[in-house]
C-alpha cells in the first residue's frame, strides 16, 4: 500500500521540481540579462540537482565563458576550511581549543588572552583586517610584523566582531603545529579525503587551469582586480574552487569522513550574539524561516555565497568573478527553492519626483533607519543613497537588485515599508518617525 501511495505521488513531486527547476533557470537568466551576473551557481535539494549552469566570461579581454568546472576565488567562504582544518587537529589531539596564541606566537600583543575559540568563533578582539598590506608585496615575515601593530577592537573574550585577521592567524596556526603548509595539509587531509579535484590553495606563481580572471566595477566600468599577495591573503582567503566540488563538501559535511560528529557539533554551534560557529555563520536573520549554516564572501570583483538548510537538506551556492551580489543572488534562489513569490530582477531608472515628499518617510522601519540628508534620501547612514523610481519607489545607488517602497495607510501616513531584496519581499512596520 505505501509503495502505491508513493508511485502515485511521484509524478507530482516530479511535476513540482520541474517547476522550481522552471523558475530557478528564469530567475538567473534575468540576473545575467539584467544584472550582468558573470559565475556559476548549483542549488541541490535532496540530492537532485535543480539548477547547475553558468554564466558571463572567465576572461574579458579573450571572451571565454564560464564553464562549470571554472574555478572561482572563494574569497571569505575559505574561512570553513580553515576551521575544519583546526578541528582535525583538535581531534587528533595535536591542538586544544583552550591553547592560548601565546603558546605559538609569544611576541604577539595579549597573546596570553587569546584562545583557539576566540579565533575561530570571531570573539578575540582581533581587527577586521588588513587589505593594504594584502594588496602589498612585502614578505610573510614583513606582513606578520606588520599585522602584529594593528590595534585590536577590543578585549579579547569581552565581545565578537567579524575578524580576517583571526583566521589568517589560524592558518599559521595550523603550519606550526602540522610541520606542513597551509596548501599542503588541506589538500591532503580535506581535498583529497573528500573528492575535491578542482580545489585548491592559491599562490602567485602556480598556473591553475580553467581558473576564472577577477574583474571589479568602478565608475568608468569593469577593471582587472589588484594584485593580491597570496602568500599574506590566506586562512580567512585563498582558496579557489567549483560550485561541484562546493557541493561535494556541502555532502561530506553530512558524513564523518573530514569532521567526527563531535567535530562537527561545535563547528556548527553558535557562540555569541551574532551567531558565529566556527567558520560559519548559524542561522542568520535572512533564512526564509529554515535552518541555515552558512556564509557570504567578498573581495573586489570575488562574490562568493554557500548556504546550507540541513534540515531541508537544501545547498545552494553562487560563485561570480566580477562583483555581482552572490549573497543577495543565493537569498533569491533559495526562496524560489522553498516555494516563495520572488520577483523577477529589472532595470530600475530613476524618476523625477517632488522630493518635499521626504519628509513623510524619515524615520524608523524595525531595523531600517531613513534619512534625509541634503535634499536626498539614505539608508541606514549616509553612504547608501536611495534613488526614486517611483513617488514611493526606490533603489539603493549600491545595489539595484535591492529597493525600499513606502506604503501609505490613509489615515496615518506612510507606516511601512516594503524591503526587496533579490526578489523576496518583506515588510517592516514604522516603529518611530524623525520629525
Amino acid at each position: 500500500m505505501k509503495l502505491l501511495i508513493l508511485l502515485m505521488l511521484c509524478p507530482v513531486f516530479l511535476v513540482a521540481q520541474e517547476k522550481t527547476s522552471a523558475k530557478l533557470a528564469a530567475y538567473m537568466q534575468a540576473q545575467a540579462d539584467v544584472n550582468n551576473f558573470s559565475g556559476t551557481v548549483l542549488v541541490m535539494k535532496n540530492g537532485t540537482i535543480l539548477l547547475k549552469k553558468a554564466y558571463g566570461l572567465a576572461d574579458y579581454e579573450w571572451n571565454i565563458k564560464n564553464t562549470l568546472d571554472t574555478k572561482f576565488q572563494l574569497a571569505s567562504v575559505t574561512k570553513q576550511f580553515t576551521a575544519a582544518a583546526i578541528l582535525q587537529l583538535v581531534d587528533s589531539g595535536r591542538l586544544s581549543l583552550n591553547d592560548k596564541l601565546s603558546k605559538f606566537f609569544p611576541d604577539y600583543p595579549k597573546a596570553d588572552s587569546i584562545s583557539i575559540h576566540m579565533l575561530l568563533s570571531h570573539s578575540s578582539g582581533l581587527a577586521m583586517g588588513f587589505k593594504e598590506i594584502a594588496l602589498s608585496s612585502i614578505s610573510r615575515d614583513s606582513a606578520y610584523a606588520a599585522i602584529k601593530k594593528i590595534p585590536f577592537e577590543f578585549s579579547p573574550g569581552t565581545n565578537s566582531a567579524y575578524s580576517n585577521i583571526g583566521y589568517y592567524l589560524l592558518a599559521k596556526i595550523i603550519e606550526k603545529v602540522s610541520g606542513e603548509h597551509y596548501a599542503t595539509f588541506l589538500k591532503k587531509n580535506i581535498f583529497d579525503k573528500a573528492g575535491m579535484n578542482n580545489t585548491g590553495v592559491s599562490n602567485n606563481e602556480s598556473i591553475v587551469p580553467k581558473k576564472a580572471k577577477v574583474y571589479y566595477h568602478n565608475d568608468e566600468g569593469f577593471i582587472h582586480n589588484p594584485y593580491i599577495n597570496w602568500e599574506i591573503n590566506l586562512g580567512h582567503d585563498g582558496i579557489y574552487s567549483t560550485v561541484e566540488d562546493l557541493a561535494i563538501w556541502d555532502q561530506a559535511l553530512y558524513g564523518t569522513t573530514i569532521l567526527s560528529a563531535t567535530m562537527k557539533k561545535k563547528m556548527f554551534t553558535p557562540y555569541n550574539s551574532e551567531n558565529w560557529g566556527y567558520g560559519f555563520i548559524i542561522n542568520p536573520f535572512y533564512n526564509h524561516g529554515h535552518y541555515l549554516i552558512a556564509h557570504d564572501g567578498g573581495f573586489f570583483g570575488t562574490m562568493t555565497s554557500f548556504n546550507r538548510f540541513t534540515d531541508d537538506k537544501l545547498f545552494v551556492t553562487v560563485l561570480s568573478n566580477n562583483g555581482s551580489a552572490s549573497h543577495i543572488i543565493g537569498y533569491g534562489l533559495s526562496a524560489i527553492a522553498f516555494g516563495k513569490e520572488v520577483e523577477m530582477p529589472y532595470k530600475h531608472r530613476r524618476a523625477k519626483i517632488d522630493t518635499t515628499i521626504y519628509n513623510d518617510y524619515v524615520g524608523e522601519y524595525g531595523k531600517i533607519r531613513i534619512l534625509k540628508i541634503a535634499g536626498k534620501l539614505y539608508y541606514n547612514d549616509a553612504d547608501i543613497e536611495l534613488i526614486p523610481e517611483s513617488k514611493t519607489k526606490f533603489f539603493r545607488a549600491d545595489d539595484n537588485d535591492r529597493t525600499i517602497e513606502f506604503v501609505e495607510d490613509k489615515t496615518d501616513g506612510y507606516n511601512s515599508i516594503i524591503l526587496t531584496k533579490g526578489g523576496v519581499k518583506e515588510v517592516f512596520p514604522r516603529s518611530n518617525r524623525n520629525e
